[in-house]
């Protein structure tokens, strides 16, 4: 079932809700994760990734725009929870520029990357030089209109050192509507229910 007729959002998460992290949550991953967390946050759109085999990726971006939370869908049952910030976000000036970001010279898609000092070990590809990133379609709705995101994307991930909760970094060439290319790279980590609240 698509995202923008689901009677009941996961978490209680749609357009206008609030998404608060708890008060346990910043002193927990202080040491452990590079990420800062937001303060309470309204939802401002929601986006749908279909990954096929009823699982989906749910995406919503909150209205301070470096944040959005994504939950993995299997059928109507919520799975990993993660919450991202954005890094950066570059625009893509030419096709040089793209292949400088993401062609077979960069570091984007090898085994391992260092990001800030950490290392990350890709999550997505078997080869053991570069692995082609992943390309997937979002659909995007907010209260004003409805657009779609191409990405052309590729995961890293690296144990915190708490229990079941590891960071994320997260590259994506995305293009909108009007072909404007974007290179963002976005920070993660792992969420559990009881680490937020939605009104």
């Amino acid at each position: 079932m698509s995202l923008f007729n689901r009677a009941s959002p996961p978490f209680g998460l749609r357009n206008g809700s609030t998404f608060t992290p708890a008060r346990t949550l910043e002193p927990l991953l202080d040491g452990y994760s590079e990420l800062q967390l937001p303060g309470p946050e309204i939802v401002c759109a929601c986006g749908e990734v279909d990954l096929g085999e009823s699982v989906r990726l749910l995406r919503y971006y909150l209205d301070n725009d470096d944040y959005w939370l994504q939950v993995l869908m299997h059928g109507s049952q919520p799975g990993d929870i993660v919450l991202f910030g954005y890094h950066s976000a570059i625009a893509v000036r030419d096709e040089a520029h793209r292949q400088y970001l993401v062609g077979c010279l960069s570091k984007v898609g090898l085994p391992i990357y260092t990001h800030e000092g950490c290392l990350y070990s890709r999550q997505w590809g078997q080869a053991q030089g570069q692995a082609e990133l992943i390309q997937f379609h979002e659909q995007v709705v907010n209260p004003q209109t409805r657009y779609g995101v191409q990405h052309l994307s590729m995961l890293y991930a690296r144990d915190t050192g708490l229990l079941h909760r590891r960071e994320f970094l997260l590259f994506s060439l995305e293009e909108d509507e009007h072909g404007a290319l974007t290179f963002t790279t976005s920070l993660g980590v792992t969420l559990f229910p009881t680490d937020f609240n939605v009104t």
